[in-house]
């Protein structure tokens, strides 16, 4: 029997796709998110150090008593608070990786928020 890869794979599989072009470089570090069905996470990262330099989520203490979760609204929380924590760090350019999913929905309010915060994509 056949057996059908589920969602995460094919995602998976895309993503890896995109990380063979998409790379972060400190002048222009590379911007990933991650979405699980009750939170959403983003990490500002330099490949060429292999290191984090920002991250942010839904779950941050940062945004204690705002509207967390997984919906659009928390999204968009997450987008402008690590766009301040890059430029508090002076980054102000970045390359946008969307780890396979579809640029809708949370991803794209997520993307929309970090961009009128200031951060360049």
């Amino acid at each position: 029997m056949i057996t059908k890869p589920d969602r995460n794979e094919l995602r998976k599989k895309r993503h890896l796709r995109v990380r063979n072009k998409v790379n972060g470089i400190a002048e222009r570090p590379r911007l990933n998110i991650y979405r699980s069905i009750n939170n959403i996470y983003a990490q500002i990262i330099d490949d060429d150090l292999g290191q984090t330099l920002v991250a942010a989520s839904s779950l941050s203490p940062d945004l204690k008593g705002e509207n967390t979760g997984g919906n659009k609204d928390a999204a968009a929380a997450v987008g402008k608070l690590i766009a301040a924590k890059a430029l508090e760090k002076g980054i102000t350019k970045v390359v946008f990786d969307r780890a396979g999913y579809i640029y809708h929905g949370r991803v794209k309010a997520l993307a929309d928020a970090a961009r009128e915060a200031g951060l360049e994509f």
